[in-house]
């Protein structure tokens, strides 16, 4: 682990503790604090099957106005079927048992941005947390509303402080997972989502967003998408695509345009494994072209994450790795690319847009110490196509640095409009290409998920990473040097000679 990674883990964690301590005392619930929802008759309010969001906004009402009470919980197994927005007041947990299922109503006829769960007040709401049951948004039941379109969001909150979903299963929907306009405090963790229709977590104008160990299957659009956002970590998550002819974009999406909306530069992507994507494993895009906006798109940081397989989709060429354009000072660190369609890192507008930066100075992308193997062309127009780094923009003042990074067996070549004086070019033999295991060979020893072990042979790209960078979290003997890859200054890091 790199000094800054302790020092952004340990930063959030002081947030995050700062955010329990604000949250009131009556959401640590008891059974006293419990509102109970039941299918069977047991509950404080219980429900039948059909048009269950009565009786469980009764509940929640009852829970809003009394002080004593926290927490509504919804009693499993059982499917709560809803043909109205269910309304969460502040200093409110809804929660319930793993068997019990939230479900949209077969053609329910709502309009655009009228979502399954909402906050009570249309001037926001605080402390609200949703936990550890399922919501089917019953696609096959609303058939004739299209992906993507803003109808049937699980959770849409506006102006809303400390948010947090965790332990959910979401499924089968047509629109976003947690859609959050305006808010603070987000913590969205530990949920499966599995092929909605839109973004598993799109976060709108808001503050201070993590989002970690979710497991996301896009259907549509994007695992984790955040639109002129900041003060964002996104980390440990797993993110792959249905293969669906509507599956067309990125695992994670960063976006920033408009004018007037504020500055994107504390942003952070670590510790993911993106795989399989339809569009780019990370999409970074700036469609704000007004003088200032160099300084309002700025400081990415991309470390320590494996992506394999990204950029499937046959229809677009804005496929890849990691694709970028208009945002300055992104550095992408650390990270393993294998069998990426098109291109592993690239400066590249998708298709349809062609912005024209006003700034005069260079927009900056460094890659460092990654490892870059077996790139593969695009599916849609081939030719020209499978770089390890392209920089399709030198034209549009976009540079890009490469820096002691190792590259190996790329389809067409290793760069495109971009150099390096300090890159390696050999195999730097991962542990199990084909089982996804990119920790790196050693005579010494090598982490292999239980314990230690040794190889007949030792990676090249052991102690071949940027001399200048930390390498303080490698086991000894580390070589006082950096290993390239993903495991680069971890406590997993593959042993040295000596």
């Amino acid at each position: 682990m790199t000094p800054l990674l302790t020092r952004e883990l340990g930063i959030f964690l002081l947030v995050g503790f700062l955010l329990l301590a604000s949250v009131p005392t009556a959401l640590c619930a008891t059974s006293s604090s419990i509102v109970y929802v039941a299918g069977d008759g047991t509950g404080k309010y219980n429900c039948d099957g059909k048009d269950d969001h009565i009786q469980i906004n009764q509940a929640l009402k009852f829970v809003a106005g009394n002080s004593k009470y926290t927490t509504v919980h919804l009693k499993g197994p059982f499917t709560y079927v809803i043909d109205d927005t269910l309304l969460i007041g502040s200093n409110t947990i809804l929660e319930g048992d793993s068997s019990a299922v939230i479900k949209l109503a077969n053609n329910a006829g709502w309009v655009a941005m009228k979502p399954l769960i909402k906050q009570m007040s249309n001037s926001g709401n605080n402390n609200i947390v949703v936990r550890g049951f399922k919501v089917n948004g019953n696609r096959k039941g609303n058939s004739k509303v299209s992906l993507g379109g803003g109808y049937y969001n699980i959770m849409y909150f506006t102006n809303c402080n400390n948010i947090k979903v965790y332990n959910m299963y979401m499924y089968d929907g047509l629109g976003d997972g947690l859609r959050a306009n305006s808010c603070k405090n987000i913590q969205f963790y530990n949920n499966k989502i599995d092929k909605l229709g839109h973004d598993g977590l799109f976060a709108i104008r808001s503050q201070y967003v993590q989002a970690w160990k979710n497991r996301i299957t896009c259907r549509t659009n994007s695992g984790l998408r955040i639109w002129n956002s900041n003060g964002v970590r996104l980390y440990g998550n797993v993110i792959d695509s249905f293969y669906d002819w509507t599956a067309g974009g990125p695992g994670i999406q960063i976006e920033k345009g408009g004018t007037g909306t504020g500055t994107m530069d504390n942003i952070s992507i670590y510790n993911n494994v993106i795989h399989n994507t339809y569009g780019p494993g990370i999409w970074i895009f700036n469609y704000d072209t007004t003088s200032s906006s160099k300084d309002l798109g700025k400081n990415i940081r991309i470390h320590h994450n494996v992506f394999y397989r990204t950029g499937t989709n046959p229809s677009i060429k804005w496929v890849g790795g990691i694709v970028i354009s208009g945002f300055h000072n992104t550095y992408i660190e650390n990270n393993v690319f294998d069998g990426i369609y098109h291109v592993a890192i690239a400066n590249l507008y998708p298709e349809n847009y062609s912005p024209n930066y006003a700034s005069t100075s260079p927009y900056i992308t460094i890659a460092r110490n990654n490892i870059i193997v077996n790139t593969l062309k695009r599916k849609k127009s081939p030719s020209g196509t499978g770089y390890g780094v392209m920089n399709y923009l030198i034209s549009n003042n976009h540079k890009l640095y490469m820096q002691y990074n190792c590259l190996y067996k790329n389809a067409v070549g290793n760069y495109k409009n971009c150099t390096s004086k300090t890159d390696i070019y050999v195999n730097p033999l991962f542990a199990s290409q084909t089982k996804h295991d990119y920790h790196l060979k050693s005579k010494t020893g090598r982490w292999n998920g239980k314990t230690w072990v040794k190889d007949t042979v030792i990676s090249p790209c052991i102690d071949a990473g940027h001399p200048s960078w930390g390498y303080s979290q490698e086991p000894k003997p580390n070589g006082s040097r950096i290993n390239i890859g993903r495991y680069g200054n971890t406590i997993y890091a593959s042993k040295s000679k000596s």
